[in-house]
C-alpha cells in the first residue's frame, strides 16, 4: 500500500482513528526488492516496491533504507521497537512510555542533557524534528535530519545506537522525569480520552487492550522503582524486536555498512518473552451499554467485531479489503446526504471497518449528535446500516465510489517521484508494524484496477454481508449525562429503530458540473517575471491579480489560492458575527448544484475548496493535480461568484459548534485555545470565540448578509504553486476569475485597524475550567510589533523566543520536572501593521503558576542583562534555518508567503533574505530584543485554575 490512500480507504481510516483518537495515529504504507527473510513479502504474492534495501542483519535486527531526494539534502531516520503498553505486566503500566522519555536522558555515550543539544546543533528542533511515541504495540523515535552529510547522518545513527542497548537509566533521572510524566498524563485526561478508553471497554471487555493505555497508571509512575524501568528495556529493546529505516538523500549501500558495522555487535541481554494474551472478542448478539463522560461529546455507535486476521498480506486479501471499502464508501455517501437534508438527524456521520492493535476487526457505524438528540442519531443510522444491507447498492454507487478511488490512486502514481522522506519513512514504519508490503503506487493503481475490473453489486453486497456479521450489534451510546431511564432507555430507543421497517434507496442520476462558462475571457494588462524567485505576476483587466510559482517539488500536484478583500479587517470591531459559521459555505453548495451533487461531478477529479476567514483576507483553497486544475479554478471561481447560503447548513455548524462548548471548558488547554486570540487582541469580537448565548443568537441571514457583499465586491488575487506551466494558468486564470465583473483593484488598508495588543496586567488575567483540580495553565506574553515593518528586528526577535523556551524546556521541564511541553512563538503579523507578540505558555499545577512567571521573569532578566553563549545561540538559529530551508522546498510555502506580494515589496524581500537573516543575528541582537521587548513591566499574564465545575461562559 502506498503513502497516498485513496479516498474511500482513507476516510473509513480516518473515521475510525478519530473514534480512537486518543490512541491511533494512522499512517500508510510503500516499497524494496527482493524477498527478504522476516519481511511481509517473503510470505506474501504481493510485489515490493523496488528502489528499498531491505534487511536483516544476523541478531534479528530489521532494516530499510531508501534513497530519496525530496526535500534534497536531507535525511528521515525511523527507530522501531516492537514492544509498547501491551507488553507491560500489572507492575509496569506506564513504564514503556516512561522509557521512550528516558531515552533523552543519558546513555553511554551522551550525558544526561546532551542529546537535545547535540541536535540543535546540527539544526533539530525538539519536537518538529526529534520525537518519539509509545503505542499499544510499539515504540519509535524519529528524526527528521535537515543535512544528509556525514556527520549529521552519522550522529543520527549514532543516537539510534545509543537508545537500542546504552541508555543508563539513572534513578534520579528517573525521578527527576517522573513530574514531566505525570503533567502529559493530566495533560491527555480529556473527556475525548475518557470516552474513548470507555468505548473499548465496552469494545473489548475481558480483553488485554482497554487495561493497558500507553499513558499508565499514576501511581506506577510515581512510585515505581527504576528496577522495574531496566527490567523491561532489558527484555524488549532487543534485536529481534527492532526495525531501523533511513530514507533521504544518501548512498544507500554506504548506510546499510554503517548500520551492519554498528549494529552487528548488539545482543539482547535477557531471553526472549512471550508475546502477550491480547484475548479474543465475546461472543454476543445483539447489546447495549452506555458511557457517560461530563464535558463530552454526544456520540451514537453501532459496531460488529470478529477475531483479528493474523494470515498474510496477500493479493486476494487486498482485493477483498478494496470491494469492503467500496461498499463503506457507498454507506458513507448515503450518510453524507442524510447530513445535508434540512433538519438533519445527526452534525455528522460515518462508517468504517479495520484492525484495532491486532486484539479484534471491528467494524463501525457512528454519528455525532446534539445530546437532545442522541435518539434520531440512533435511528438514522440503524436504519440505514439495515437499508443497505437489506437491500444492498446499485452498480452506479459501485461505479462512484470506483471513479473517485480511482483519481486519487492516480494522483499518488503521479507524485510518487516527489514523495517526501518522512511520508515515506513513516508509511514504512506503519507497514512494519501491520505487517503489511510495502507496494508502491504504481502497483497499488494496478491492484486496484484488476480488482475492479468486473466489480458487480453481487459482490459487494455479499462483502457488506460479511462487514456486519460477527459479534453484535453493539450499540454503545457516549454521552455528557446518563439519560433519563439509564440503559433501560437505550435499549427501549434501539428496538423501537429496528421495529421500523426499511425501504429500499431512491438512486439519483448522474449530474454534470454547471460552471464551465464564466463569460470572455479576462485580458492580460500587465505581466512581469520576478526571475531570481521563479515568479510570475499578471494583472486582469478586470482588477484580479494572479500570481504563479511553478515547481516540480512535487510533481502533479498543484495548489491554488484565491484571496478576497481584508477578511478580518473589513468587519466592523463594535459587534460579534457569525465568522465561526465558515464552513459552512462550502458545504451550502451552489445555487446551480448542491454539494451533494458536486461530488458526484467531481468523482473522477481531484479537486478540493476550503474556506476560511482570515486576519487579511477571505481565502478559498484547493488541492489539484495539472490536469484538474481548469476544473479546480472554476469551482473555487464558482464560490466567489455564485454561492448558496442555505440555513439548514448553517444550523448544523451552529449545532456542531454549541456541542463542542463543554469540551472547550474541561482542561487548562482547551481553554487556552479557545480565548487566549480573544485576549490578545483585547477582546476585539473579530478574534473572539462565540459564546452559547452569541450562537443561539446567530441566524443563517446574518451570515450571509455580512459575507455576501465582501466576496462579490472584494479585490482579488490569485496564487498557483506546483506542476503547472506559466501560460496554462494565465489562460486558465483567465476564463475564470479573469472573466468575472470588474473589481476595485489592491487597496492600502487603513491605518489604524482597531487591533491592540492588551495592556500589561498588574494581576494575571483569570480563566477557569471545569477539568481535575491539579492542572493549571499559565502564559505570559510581551508585545513587539508586525514582521515586515522591520525584518531584522523579526528575525532577532524569533531567534530569542526560541532561546526563551528552550530555557524554560531545561529549566521547568528538565531541571523541575513540572511541566510537560513548554509552548511558545513569536507571533508577528503580516496583515496588521505594528501588532506582534512573543508568548509562553505552560500546563502543570496550580501550586506552580507564580512560580513559572517568576521563572519567566528571571529568564528574560538574564536576557537583558548579558550576552547568550555562542554555543546557545546557534542552537537557537540553526533549527530555525533549516526549518525555513525544508519549508522553501514545499509548495505550500509558495502559497502563503506571495499572498500580498504584487502590491507590497517587502514580501518578496522577506523570501530572499530569511535565511540570511536569521544567520546574522548575533547575540548583541538578542539582547537588544530583550531589553526593548522582554520587559516585565510590559507583559500580560494569564492564569487558567481549576473551577471545580463551575464553568465562567
Amino acid at each position: 500500500m502506498s503513502r497516498q490512500i485513496p479516498a474511500a480507504h482513507f476516510s473509513l481510516k480516518l473515521f475510525v482513528a478519530t473514534a480512537f483518537a486518543f490512541l491511533v495515529t494512522v499512517a500508510a504504507p510503500a516499497h524494496a526488492e527482493a524477498p527478504v527473510a522476516g519481511w511481509p513479502q517473503a510470505v506474501s504474492d504481493l510485489p515490493v516496491e523496488q528502489g528499498i534495501r531491505f534487511g536483516t542483519l544476523p541478531n534479528g535486527m530489521r532494516f530499510a533504507i531508501m534513497h530519496n531526494a525530496t526535500p534534497s539534502g536531507q535525511v528521515a531516520i525511523r527507530f522501531r521497537i516492537g514492544a509498547g503498553s501491551l507488553q507491560e505486566r500489572d507492575d509496569q503500566q506506564g513504564l514503556a512510555h516512561f522509557l521512550e522519555h528516558m531515552a533523552f536522558k543519558g546513555s553511554t555515550h551522551v550525558p544526561e542533557g546532551e542529546m537535545v543539544r547535540t541536535l540543535q546543533r546540527l539544526g533539530l528542533a525538539f519536537g518538529a524534528d526529534t520525537n518519539a511515541s509509545t503505542s499499544y504495540g510499539e515504540t519509535v523515535y524519529s528524526l527528521d535530519l535537515p543535512e544528509a552529510d556525514a556527520e549529521t547522518v552519522s550522529t543520527g545513527l549514532m543516537l539510534m545506537r545509543e537508545t537500542a542497548s546504552e541508555l543508563k537509566l539513572d534513578a534520579g533521572a528517573f525521578d527527576r522525569e517522573r513530574g514531566v510524566i505525570l503533567s502529559e498524563e493530566k495533560l491527555r485526561d480529556t473527556p475525548q480520552y475518557r470516552g474513548g478508553i470507555g468505548f473499548l471497554n465496552q469494545l473489548l471487555p475481558g480483553q488485554l487492550v482497554p487495561r493497558r493505555s500507553p499513558i499508565g497508571k499514576i501511581d506506577i509512575i510515581s512510585n515505581a522503582p527504576v528496577d522495574l524501568l531496566r527490567d523491561f528495556y532489558r527484555t524488549y529493546y532487543r534485536p529481534d524486536r527492532a526495525t531501523l529505516i533511513v530514507v533521504g538523500d544518501i548512498d544507500a549501500a554506504a548506510i546499510e555498512a554503517d548500520i551492519r558495522k554498528r549494529f552487528g555487535n548488539w545482543t539482547a541481554a535477557a531471553p526472549a518473552p512471550a508475546d502477550p494474551d491480547l484475548g479474543t472478542p465475546e461472543k454476543h448478539a445483539e447489546r447495549v451499554g452506555t458511557v457517560v463522560v461530563p464535558g463530552g461529546a454526544t456520540r451514537v455507535q453501532i459496531v460488529w467485531t470478529r477475531p483479528y486476521d493474523v494470515a498474510p498480506d496477500t493479493v486476494a486479501k487486498r482485493r477483498a479489503q478494496l470491494v469492503e471499502d467500496i461498499g463503506l464508501a457507498v454507506l458513507n455517501r448515503r450518510l453524507s446526504v442524510l447530513a445535508q437534508q434540512p433538519d438533519p438527524p445527526f452534525v455528522n456521520a460515518q462508517a468504517g471497518a479495520q484492525d484495532v492493535f491486532k486484539s479484534a476487526h471491528v467494524a463501525m457505524i457512528a454519528a455525532d449528535s446534539d445530546p437532545a438528540k442522541w435518539q434520531a442519531a440512533l435511528a438514522a443510522i440503524d436504519q440505514e446500516q439495515r437499508r443497505i444491507a437489506q437491500f444492498g447498492v446499485d452498480q452506479s454507487e459501485i461505479d462512484r465510489e470506483i471513479a473517485e478511488y480511482r483519481s486519487l490512486l492516480q494522483a499518488a502514481v503521479g507524485g510518487a517521484a516527489t514523495r517526501t522522506s518522512p511520508d515515506i519513512a513513516g508509511t514504512l514504519n506503519w507497514s512494519v508494524g501491520e505487517n503489511l508490503v510495502f507496494t508502491s503506487p504504481a502497483e497499488d493503481l494496478s491492484l486496484f484496477d484488476t480488482a475492479m475490473k468486473g466489480l458487480a453489486a453481487d459482490e459487494v453486497n455479499q462483502s457488506l454481508q460479511r462487514v456486519f456479521a460477527g459479534n453484535g450489534p453493539q450499540l454503545v451510546l457516549q454521552i455528557p449525562q446518563m439519560p433519563d431511564g439509564g440503559d433501560a432507555a437505550v435499549e427501549k430507543a434501539y428496538a423501537a429503530s429496528r421495529a421500523v421497517v426499511v425501504t429500499a434507496p431512491e438512486y439519483a442520476a448522474s449530474v454534470a458540473w454547471p460552471y464551465t462558462d464564466f463569460g470572455k475571457p479576462g485580458d492580460v494588462v500587465e505581466r512581469r517575471a520576478v526571475d531570481d524567485l521563479g515568479i510570475t505576476m499578471v494583472r486582469f483587466a478586470n482588477g484580479v491579480r494572479l500570481t504563479i510559482k511553478p515547481t516540480k517539488l512535487r510533481l502533479d500536484e498543484v495548489l491554488v489560492r484565491a484571496e478576497i478583500g481584508h477578511g478580518r479587517l473589513d468587519l466592523p470591531r463594535d459587534r460579534p458575527l457569525p465568522i465561526w459559521a465558515a464552513p459552512a459555505l462550502p458545504l451550502s453548495g451552489l445555487k446551480a448544484i448542491s454539494y451533494d451533487d458536486m461530488q458526484k461531478a467531481f468523482a473522477a477529479k481531484v479537486v478540493g475548496n476550503d474556506f476560511s476567514i482570515q486576519d487579511a483576507d477571505f481565502k478559498f483553497e484547493g488541492a489539484t493535480r495539472p490536469r484538474d486544475l481548469q476544473t479546480q479554478l472554476q469551482l473555487l471561481t464558482a464560490y466567489v461568484a455564485d454561492p448558496a447560503y442555505r440555513p439548514d447548513v448553517f444550523k448544523r455548524v451552529q449545532q456542531a459548534y454549541l456541542n463542542t462548548l463543554a469540551q472547550l471548558q474541561a482542561t487548562p488547554g482547551t481553554v487556552f485555545q479557545r480565548d487566549f486570540s480573544s485576549l490578545l487582541h483585547s477582546d476585539d469580537p473579530r478574534w473572539t470565540f462565540p459564546s452559547r448565548t452569541q450562537l443561539l443568537d446567530a441566524r443563517p441571514e446574518d451570515f450571509e448578509a455580512f459575507l455576501r457583499p465582501l466576496l462579490s465586491k472584494g479585490q482579488i488575487e490569485v496564487i498557483i504553486a506546483g506542476d503547472v506551466e506559466v501560460d496554462d494558468a494565465i489562460r486558465m486564470t483567465a476564463q475564470t476569475f479573469g472573466a468575472l465583473p470588474a473589481r476595485g483593484d489592491a487597496k492600502d488598508q487603513a491605518a489604524d485597524t482597531g487591533v491592540h495588543f492588551p495592556a500589561p496586567t498588574p494581576n494575571p488575567v483569570v480563566r477557569l475550567h471545569d477539568g481535575r483540580n491539579d492542572s493549571a495553565g499559565a502564559a505570559v506574553a510581551m508585545p513587539i510589533g508586525d514582521f515586515l515593518s522591520d525584518l531584522p528586528r523579526a528575525a532577532a526577535a524569533n531567534v530569542t523566543g526560541a532561546i526563551l523556551q528552550n530555557r524554560l524546556i531545561d529549566q521547568f521541564r528538565v531541571a523541575e520536572g513540572a511541566t510537560y511541553s513548554p509552548q511558545g512563538d513569536v507571533d508577528l503579523s503580516r496583515s496588521i501593521p505594528g501588532y506582534g507578540f512573543s508568548y509562553v505558555y505552560v500546563e502543570t499545577t496550580p501550586a506552580k503558576v507564580d512560580h513559572f512567571f517568576d521563572l519567566v521573569d528571571r529568564i528574560t532578566a538574564d536576557l537583558r542583562d548579558g550576552d547568550v553563549s555562542s554555543d546557545e545561540l546557534e542552537r537557537a538559529k540553526l533549527p530555525i534555518i533549516e526549518a525555513v530551508k525544508r519549508a522553501q522546498q514545499t509548495n505550500s510555502y509558495w502559497l502563503q508567503n506571495l499572498h500580498g506580494a504584487q502590491t507590497d515589496p517587502r514580501r518578496l524581500e522577506r523570501i530572499r533574505s530569511s535565511i540570511n537573516g536569521y544567520q546574522a543575528v548575533t547575540a548583541k541582537d538578542v539582547r537588544a530584543i530583550a531589553t526593548t521587548y522582554l520587559r516585565p513591566e510590559a507583559s500580560w499574564r494569564l492564569k487558567i485554575l481549576p473551577a471545580n465545575g463551575s464553568a465562567v461562559r
